[in-house]
């Protein structure tokens, strides 16, 4: 059980006030632009798909007998959420060759804003997977959300790329 809060709980981030799923959303930035910087777009591709399923295994344990499993102290799903939403540019760095250490800030900062606009407002499949409640919507919630912000925050860069310069 107490594996299971610290997974969830992303070891103690999710518990941090005000705001936690911010709170976990920066922290999993921090993490993922460092895990970028060590292995580039395959590394944090392969942290995301195992924080992924590491989310999925450990949600409906941690949780198993209480009422309302989309608790605000559960923020894996935000990490799993968020570090696939930085993989879009994590990915577009890579596929041009820019050295691992080099993750300039628009594409993190992003990323990180996009992500938090899609899981506060919830719209469509977000909003959808939310309301089906359960421990899978924990989690799949925050990776629609992530998809939805990696996508937003390519075209916010094809945008910048191609109309500002």
């Amino acid at each position: 059980m107490i594996m299971d809060k610290l997974i969830c709980t992303w070891f103690g981030a999710g518990l941090l006030r005000p705001a936690p799923g911010t709170w976990g959303s920066a922290i999993a930035i921090a993490l993922g632009v460092m895990i970028h910087w060590l292995g580039s777009f395959p590394l944090l591709l392969t942290a995301t798909i195992a924080v992924t399923l590491l989310g999925f295994w450990a949600v409906p344990r941690y949780t198993k007998d209480m009422d309302d499993p989309d608790r605000s102290e559960i923020v894996i799903d935000e990490v799993a959420g968020q570090w696939l939403a930085l993989c879009f540019p994590s990915f577009g760095f890579w596929q041009v060759g820019l050295a691992s250490s080099n993750f300039p800030y628009p594409g993190w900062l992003a990323a990180f804003l996009f992500f938090r606009l899609f899981d506060i407002w919830k719209p469509w499949l977000v909003g959808r997977a939310d309301r089906e409640g359960g421990t899978a919507g924990v989690m799949l919630d925050d990776l629609w959300a992530g998809l939805f912000a990696g996508i937003a925050t390519m075209i916010a860069a094809a945008f910048s790329h191609l109309v500002l310069m």
